[in-house]
């Protein structure tokens, strides 16, 4: 399946179709590209290629089982792998991570807290690449182009983009307008404090479709603009 680049991809490796399937409609109701692979065997090439954000490995596999798998991968990559297994005694390997995984799952299992599981995982990898993230919900992915907040993938301009991305560098400091007018010179726009407000402007009405309870972006009187930490 095609993803958007800016979409978080899960690979799911199941070999039950209608397990498979029914996870796959729960990552994309929750926002997430998706892929399915259903033999073991497939999963490592797959991986270099496409590289996923996180991988739901299944233990019991053709091909080549779920263990063999994880520990093929970790010999390359640091991938998040959340373990599912329908075998209990397996358990206590999957939790002394011998083998590498980030998380393990037991069947049956609610497809609700699978999607819990997989948002945990990337809440701690944002925590871990964006510091100001626990202050703001902020989470600027510089290499796509995107920013999420509270995990909601933001619709902006190049323009916003930008300026969000330097008012969430520093929670709490005050960016000048003409520090702010900086972003718009550099594309070549002739651009005046009234431009930085209308911008401004409208990365708050996004932001509050998020979170309408919170003032995210302050303005300072006389000085410029500020995200909340």
């Amino acid at each position: 399946m095609n993803t958007e680049p800016s979409r978080r991809t899960v690979l799911v490796v199941e070999d039950e179709p209608k397990l498979a399937q029914l996870l796959c409609d729960y990552l994309e109701a929750s926002g997430f590209g998706h892929h399915w692979l259903d033999n073991g065997l497939d999963v490592a090439p797959w991986v270099r290629l496409k590289s996923p954000d996180l991988i739901l490995l299944d233990l019991m596999l053709p091909g080549k089982d779920g263990l063999e798998v994880c520990q093929e991968l970790r010999a390359d990559s640091i991938v998040p792998i959340i373990m599912v297994t329908a075998r209990v005694e397996e358990v206590d390997r999957l939790l002394g991570l011998d083998l590498g995984a980030d998380d393990y799952i037991c069947k049956p299992f609610s497809p609700r807290e699978v999607m819990a599981r997989i948002r945990a995982i990337f809440r701690r990898l944002d925590r871990m690449q964006n510091p100001g993230l626990h202050e703001t919900g902020i989470v600027v992915d510089a290499e796509r182009h995107a920013i999420r907040f509270n995990g909601h993938l933001l619709e902006l301009t190049a323009t916003e983009f930008r300026l969000l991305s330097l008012l969430s560098s520093r929670p709490g400091r005050v960016h000048s307008r003409d520090r702010l007018l900086d972003c718009l010179h550099d594309e070549g726009q002739a651009a005046s404090d009234r431009t930085v407000d209308s911008h401004i402007k409208n990365i708050r009405r996004k932001l509050a479709r998020v979170a309408p309870d919170r003032d995210i972006v302050l303005s300072v009187y006389g000085a410029g603009y500020k995200v909340e930490a």
